[in-house]
């Protein structure tokens, strides 16, 4: 009797963790909002990347990756100050030589004349720029509605003399400036477009963009603008009318993450960044770890790499939780049901034998 009324017992315990983990299943899957993981806050995100560098910002890895990054040409100086400023923060030892190299390597790259020709060339061509002092050459044209003209000019001129025309660098340029267009009317609420749009188009021109992002920019863009009524645009009204809010939503999701990492950090480590960011989700979780850490941001993405770095910004969500409990429970249920037949085909066995 007993035995019966543990295996009904046992048998309902395992139709309800299985009817819990179908209904929190169907939820995840009928549901847009509910996403097994989410964000972190800023002393989550502290936490989680602070765990990790515990284990992996060590001295020999330090080293390893300065020696690294003096190898660069041009050196990429917001890395390797970052990774100084690491050390300096965890007091972590680094060899004698290593540090002068820095030093002397340091003040060769900030001569006065080796920025002369660093801002003559960064000025020329952008993806000779470095990220450094020389980055204030196109900044402050790039960032502002005179950037955005320019892009628009070198497209029309290009468009006359029959020269090919870089439809993304067009396309950005219209956004910026219908974005610009729009920052009175919306009380300033599109000056996140904005600065997002100055901002990608530096990096894009400086070649930083990753090119799962390239991709999804031309693939955007290119729903997102109607292309043949471009050459009869004659206001920024007309620009703004050419796009599609709607088919144009990542690439916005992508700037406004862009945007939020510029306020930040300093604009240096914003472009250096760029690189990690294939989509609107990777642009949101740096935003997030740029807000929680601040400068020390490049610094853990270098130490710890993107994919380690990314997942410290997100946890499990309470319905991933519910699944997992769920889960857990059918799995024990189903254990103690298989030792009850074990248990049972035993003794009759023990019986027969007997």
């Amino acid at each position: 009797m007993i035995r019966r009324a543990a295996r009904a017992g046992l048998t309902l315990l395992l139709a309800a963790s299985l009817a819990m983990t179908l209904l929190t299943g169907m939820q995840i899957a009928r549901d847009p909002a509910l996403r097994p993981f989410v964000d972190r806050g800023a002393a989550g995100i502290e936490a989680a990347t602070e765990r990790l560098m515990a284990t992996h910002a060590t001295p020999e890895a330090l080293t390893e990756k300065l020696r690294l990054a003096l190898h660069d040409d041009p050196r990429n100086w917001v890395v390797i100050d970052a990774l100084l400023e690491v050390a300096e923060e965890r007091a972590l030892p680094l060899p004698v030589q290593l540090t002068d190299r820095i030093a002397a390597l340091r003040a060769e790259d900030t001569s006065l004349l080796a920025m002369a020709d660093s801002c003559a060339r960064c000025a020329i061509d952008p993806g000779q720029c470095a990220l450094s002092a020389e980055l204030l050459c196109q900044a402050p044209m790039a960032l502002t509605s005179a950037g955005d003209v320019m892009g628009i000019g070198r497209a029309g001129w290009n468009y006359m003399t029959g020269a090919e025309v870089d439809q993304l660098d067009l396309a950005l340029s219209a956004v910026g400036l219908t974005a610009t267009a729009a920052v009175v009317a919306s009380g300033g609420t599109t000056m996140t477009l904005k600065l997002g749009a100055g901002m990608t188009r530096i990096a894009r021109r400086m070649r930083l963009l990753s090119p799962r992002l390239v991709g999804l920019m031309d693939d955007t863009l290119r729903r997102g603008v109607d292309w043949a009524a471009l050459p009869a645009a004659r206001s920024t009204d007309d620009l703004s009318r050419l796009v599609r809010q709607a088919e144009v939503r990542p690439l916005t999701e992508v700037m406004q993450g862009v945007q939020r990492m510029g306020t930040a950090l300093p604009p240096g480590q914003t472009l250096h960044l760029l690189r990690y960011v294939d989509d609107a989700t990777d642009a949101r979780r740096l935003a997030n770890a740029a807000e929680a850490l601040g400068p020390r941001t490049v610094g853990r993405m270098e130490v710890l790499g993107k994919a380690r770095f990314l997942r410290a910004t997100i946890r499990w969500s309470e319905v991933m939780w519910q699944l997992a409990a769920s889960l857990a429970g059918l799995l024990l249920s189903l254990a103690s049901v298989l030792a009850g037949m074990v248990q049972s085909v035993s003794l009759r066995l023990l019986r027969r034998l007997a």
